[in-house]
């Protein structure tokens, strides 16, 4: 089956940090660039990083500095390591690649 699983989704206070997990399968995951977009009710799609299949990667201005993509192609897993969190960045966190979303996981950052 050709699937995108997310996990690590939690409410956490301000400033404070969360890992989030991306399962892939049914698909040759090392060969795919991957990324994370989120969503708030309300509010478009925003995408947050890509990592390549190469391992480049890249980040919404927002994330720099706080956030970290990585991959483990042998895990066929994506990874996204959010630090300093504020508030604004409560939304539902997507996996995307190869055209498929997953079916997201929900981040809250509240005192």
């Amino acid at each position: 089956e050709v699937r995108l699983v997310e996990s690590g989704g939690d409410m956490v206070q301000p400033g404070g940090s969360l890992r989030l997990s991306c399962v892939a399968s049914g698909f040759t995951f090392s060969s795919y660039d991957m990324s994370w977009v989120r969503q708030t009710p309300g509010k478009g799609p925003e995408w947050v990083a890509t990592i390549t299949s190469i391992g480049s990667t890249d980040y919404r201005p927002f994330a720099k500095g706080r956030f970290t993509i990585s991959r483990d192609d042998a895990k066929n897993a994506v990874y996204l390591q959010m630090d300093s969190l504020e508030p604004e960045d409560t939304a539902v966190y997507y996996c995307h690649a190869a055209g498929l979303w997953g079916q997201g996981t929900q981040v809250t950052v509240s005192s």
